[in-house]
């Protein structure tokens, strides 16, 4: 196992180089830098966007760096522009900025915000509590909720309680998770109804003078709203997979055995049941984490006012505050990965009967 664990965490290696480059070369593509964000805010427009908004200008005017690459630019001195360029090290040749954006990288040195005046890293570790917390949160109760519900369906099957609880899975499933999370915010935050949860924010001002348990009861009464829209589609799938995974199981040979010997069905359905229908079930444990730490981190920590990575990715990403971006990027990349690796190793941990060393070999 240690000889594919340790092949596992080289190939992170590729992976993670195949998705700087493909971001890096993206980037050079795509319209309005950091440049020419400074020169849209000197020119009063707000944001590069505004630049590319339309509008009539006289293209044939007279003015001094109106042959300059960058929107805006006219009327400016080439020298102010070089000097820009040279701060955000833009006066370089692509290859060379990637090759030590590479070095930088491995590292684990992703320079400084362009717009904040403080290091990528810091920025990371700043945000990653708010993002780890609705990630880890949402995934452990979604499977705590999932599994016995999905044991129950596969008990009951065709049963009326099979049939209601199916319907009420369908449509949480179709419910989007932006939409359910707006609704929560009008009927329980402050908005047409009811004042019973935090409008933003994971803690509350006066966090630091509560008490320990004070502390946990405010962290859990800010994250109820954001984690109940978490939920509402996370917990659908993976028990609607459960039972499935256990019916399937229900009607193999080594069952009918164990209930002629008379096992009690409760030693049927853990003893023997349950790690054999377990396995596809914690596959898709990484990717429900995975999910929800990029998938919904942006819409619930934009629409809950949590600051976290998600919504530093996009605001750096409509700044083009390219370090924050790639760093952040590769940090999703990452852990992304290494949860990947935690997955297989959980197969391990269920039935030690599986071997991805022999499997390879």
């Amino acid at each position: 196992m240690g000889a594919y664990i340790l092949r596992r965490l080289l190939l992170i290696i590729p992976t993670l180089l195949g998705i700087l480059v493909i971001n890096f070369t993206l980037v050079q593509f795509v319209p309005g830098g950091p440049v020419e964000q400074i020169l849209a805010q000197m020119q009063g427009e707000g944001d590069v966007f505004s630049s590319f908004s339309g509008g009539d200008q006289d293209v044939g005017e007279e003015t001094f760096g109106s042959d300059s690459q960058y929107v805006g630019a006219r009327g400016l001195d080439k020298e102010f522009i070089a000097e820009l360029e040279r701060q955000y090290g833009l006066d370089k040749p692509p290859l060379e900025r990637f090759m030590k954006m590479l070095w930088d990288y491995a590292r684990f040195d992703f320079g400084e915000s362009y717009f904040r005046s403080i290091s990528v890293v810091d920025l990371v570790l700043e945000k990653m509590p708010v993002s780890i917390s609705l990630g880890l949160w949402s995934t452990l109760l979604a499977y705590l909720i999932s599994i016995p519900l999905g044991i129950r369906k596969a008990v009951r099957d065709g049963a009326p309680f099979d049939t209601w609880t199916s319907g009420i899975l369908i449509a949480a499933y179709a419910i989007p998770n932006f939409l359910f999370a707006i609704l929560l915010l009008v009927l329980f935050a402050g908005g047409s109804y009811f004042q019973l949860f935090p409008l933003r924010g994971l803690v509350s001002d006066n966090f630091e003078e509560l008490s320990i348990l004070g502390k946990v009861a405010d962290y859990f009464w800010h994250l109820a709203l954001p984690l109940t829209a978490s939920l509402i589609s996370a917990f659908t799938f993976s028990a609607l997979l459960t039972k499935n995974s256990f019916l399937d199981e229900l009607s193999k040979q080594y069952v009918i055995t164990a209930r002629a010997k008379g096992l009690s069905e409760t030693r049927v359905l853990y003893g023997h049941v349950f790690r054999n229908a377990m396995l596809i079930v914690i596959a898709g444990i990484p990717g429900a984490f995975i999910g929800i730490f990029f998938g919904q981190s942006l819409l619930i920590e934009t629409i809950f006012s949590l600051d976290g990575l998600g919504r530093m990715l996009f605001e750096a990403t409509v700044a083009r505050d390219y370090p924050v971006m790639f760093g952040t990027l590769y940090v999703f990349g990452l852990i992304g990965l290494l949860v990947a690796i935690i997955s297989d190793l959980m197969y391990v941990f269920v039935d030690p009967r599986i071997d991805f060393e022999r499997r390879e070999g």
